[in-house]
């Protein structure tokens, strides 16, 4: 997937990090809702580092992502954090937090034994009576085909512009597809258009449930609109008992 390879230095101008305060302030939110002591934080598939920009003020993060390119954007952003290099299916750090994060890398977990695999990977590092949260872009329930768009302009005069479009060729299966269109601007070059195809995982909300339970977490269920478009989000709350 190129956006998080090649593509990563232009990360933050397909998404920015202020864009995502209000999005953070709901997950933290939920994380002291259910753990009021909570304190330090393990994000899984931390990405470029956008939602750890504003959790970062109330928890003491660990980052880590699969991808080199986007744990070096995050550490240009968040300095103070600690970052580390691992797979959300089978990192183990040998110590527990008391609260771990697995915002929309999740949905890479194309399998059920893919998102077995990180369900069990969360578990193991959240701490007894500790909580653990899981945001799918979509469940199977809430999933639409359609298209967004957006982009920003950097300091740099670099300019970025995208279409993204979801769609579901096969219903029966546990993936739907997303194709991004991606224009870059940059000073005294030609525009350039490119291309990038993902394979993401789309579950019904029992399968998660499910595999919650099976991988030792007591798990709930928090849906909200988020943003302008009254888009609803699931998310998954799942406590770790005592």
């Amino acid at each position: 997937m190129r956006l998080y390879g090649d593509l990563a230095t232009w990360f933050h101008l397909l998404t920015a990090p202020e864009d995502y305060a209000a999005e953070a302030g709901r997950y933290r939110d939920l994380i002291l809702g259910a753990l009021p002591d909570a304190t330090t934080l393990l994000e899984l598939g931390s990405g470029g580092g956008n939602n750890a920009s504003h959790l970062k003020a109330d928890f003491a993060c660990t980052l880590s992502d699969v991808s080199p390119q986007m744990l070096d954007l995050s550490r240009r952003l968040n300095p103070e954090c600690e970052h580390v290099l691992g797979d959300m299916r089978t990192l183990r750090l040998g110590r527990a937090f008391d609260a771990v994060f697995v915002h929309d890398a999740i949905t890479y977990m194309a399998t059920e034994d893919d998102l077995r695999d990180c369900l069990r990977t969360a578990f193991a590092h959240t701490r007894p009576g500790g909580v653990a949260l899981f945001v799918p872009d979509f469940t199977r329930e809430t999933f639409a085909a359609g298209t967004s768009h957006g982009g920003h302009d950097g300091a740099d005069g670099r300019s970025l512009r995208y279409l993204e479009w979801s769609t579901d060729p096969d219903p029966g299966d546990t993936t739907y597809e997303v194709d991004y269109a991606v224009v870059l601007h940059e000073p005294g070059q030609e525009p350039r258009v490119v291309h990038d195809h993902h394979v993401e995982g789309l579950f019904p909300e029992h399968t998660w449930l499910h595999l919650l339970d099976q991988a030792g977490f007591e798990p709930s269920v928090d849906r909200a609109k988020l943003g302008e478009d009254d888009m609803s989000q699931t998310v998954f709350v799942a406590r770790r008992p005592s």
